[in-house]
Parts: C-alpha cells; structure tokens; sequence
C-alpha cells in the first residue's frame, strides 16, 4: 500500500520526509523561471563545445569550430607593443650603455623597461625592492663583487656567474676544511675570527690574533688580499666591510671556511633579447652605488 505524503498544515504542501530538531523540509518546485535559465546554461555550454577549444585530448585538444586560441591575442598585443616601442627600442639598441644617461628620453625609456624586467625575471632571488636575502645580493649597497659599473653589470646580467657558459663570472671559494682540508677544526675557527676581526665584529674569548694572520695570510690572502679587501677579477668579498652575503655570525663563517662557496647566477643573454639586457643594466646600476 503505497505511503500517503505528509501535509503540511501551515503551507498546505507536501513535505519530504526529512525532518531536522522538529524542522520539515517542505517540498517546494523550483521556481521555473529559475529552471529554465539552468537549462539554457546548459545548452550555452554544449555550444562553447563546439564553437571553442575545450576537450583535452592525448596529446592535444579540441580546437573548436572557430579555432580561437587566446595566445592569438597575446601574441597581437605583443606585437603591437613592440611595433609601439621600436624605435625608442632601436635607439636603445644603438646607443652604447655609457651614454644612455646622457640622453634623459631613452634613460627614463631604459628605467622603465628594466623595472619591469627585473620583476619578471630578478626579483624572486633579489626580491621587489632588490634588497636581497641571505646568499642573494642586496643590489641598493655600494658592495659589488665583481664591480658596480655599468658594463661590469650588464656583464653579469648577460652572462651570470659560476654557470655552464663559459663567459660567466667565475672564481667559487674552495671548502678549506673538512677531512681532506687545508684547515684544522681549531684553525677553521680561528681563521673564522679573524674574518669577524677584520670588519670589527666581536670574537670569542681565547682567540689568538696573530694565528689567526698567520693562517690567513698561508690560505685566504690570495684571493682575498693580505688586508682582506678582496679581489674584485676573482669576485673574493672584502671582508673588512659587514655587508656578509651569507651572514657574518661564526657559525655561518665557519661553515663558508668549511664548504666554501659557489652560488650561481644564470646568464639572461639569450633569454631576454640585447635591449631588455641593456635596460635591466641601468635599471641595476640606478639601485646601486656604482662603484
């Protein structure tokens, strides 16, 4: 005998059946205008199916009736902005990177450019504000390894450093402790403290000054320098200056004397074309104090 549906006598409509802390659920229609619109997206979609790309195959995908791709419309507006840019481009292109700053229409073209590369391709290792992090450069200081100059920038922007191409900047600090090191655990440290000496950072109590040299000079100063002022064709720090790229505490020293050092840069020359190149130089050599 089939159930009668239950009444609700404050509505007058069927309920459901389900009922929650003495709440039922009365069964009420959609409303048709409602179902109607369902429907009809429904049908719009089946459309978009056929009309556009949709369905992924294998190895490709549906290229629909219309054969629409939206890389279409990058790649126009792409080439719109560059047929919009070419001839400040052209200009830029021409002119040597010494000069750029003398002509204030093609510098402000330049800054603009390398502003917006450098947060495309340089900002997550340097950061928005290009302040750096640990083992990344802050690029804003007046420190620069391999020198701060226009062309030694654009030097390590095209070609970066300790990477495949042989035109990279090269010189990685060897480990100098460890089982097959030139340095003892007891001389690691004490080097450590001389580096902490030499930029006038606090050292451990017990620390002998004039080992601490003698060590230096035998295996830091030649990249270095007898000073610790470094070597800018090796890309050796000045270790005299605070500005420590992986940390001036000893541990952190210690670790660099052990292990050495080696970070890489990758080369841009080949990946951003000569302009972008170019403007990315002097948008650097602007943050920076060009030394």
């Amino acid at each position: 005998m089939a159930v009668q549906p239950e009444i609700d006598h404050a509505t007058g409509r069927t309920t459901t059946g389900h009922e929650w802390d003495g709440i039922k659920e009365l069964n009420s229609p959609l409303p048709k205008w409602w179902l109607y619109i369902f429907y009809a997206t429904i049908v719009w979609s089946v459309g978009y199916w056929i009309v556009y790309p949709s369905w992924p195959l294998v190895t490709n995908y549906t290229k629909g009736v219309f054969g629409y791709a939206s890389r279409q419309d990058v790649t126009r507006e792409l080439d719109a902005l560059k047929a919009l840019r070419a001839e400040r481009a052209g200009a830029l292109a021409r002119t040597p990177l010494e000069d750029i700053a003398k002509d204030p229409t093609l510098l402000t073209f330049a800054l603009a450019q390398g502003k917006a590369a450098f947060g495309d391709n340089c900002a997550p290792c340097h950061g928005l504000s290009a302040t750096g992090s640990p083992s990344f450069p802050n690029l804003r200081d007046d420190t620069w390894l391999w020198g701060g100059g226009i062309a030694d920038i654009h030097q390590t922007i095209a070609f970066g450093i300790r990477n495949a191409d042989d035109r990279s900047r090269q010189g990685p600090m060897p480990g100098l402790g460890g089982p097959n090191g030139a340095l003892k655990p007891d001389e690691v440290i004490t080097v450590a403290n001389f580096v902490r000496a030499l930029s006038g950072l606090p050292t451990r109590q017990g620390y002998d000054p004039a080992k601490g040299k003698e060590l230096f000079a035998n295996n830091c100063a030649a990249c270095h320098g007898d000073e610790g002022r470094g070597n800018r064709e090796m890309g050796a720090p000045n270790l005299t200056s605070r500005n420590f790229l992986y940390g001036s505490d000893e541990k952190t020293i210690i670790e660099t004397i052990n292990l050495g050092r080696g970070g890489v840069m990758p080369g841009w020359a080949g990946r951003l074309d000569e302009t972008t190149v170019k403007s990315l130089a002097v948008y650097v050599h602007a943050l920076g104090g060009g030394q």
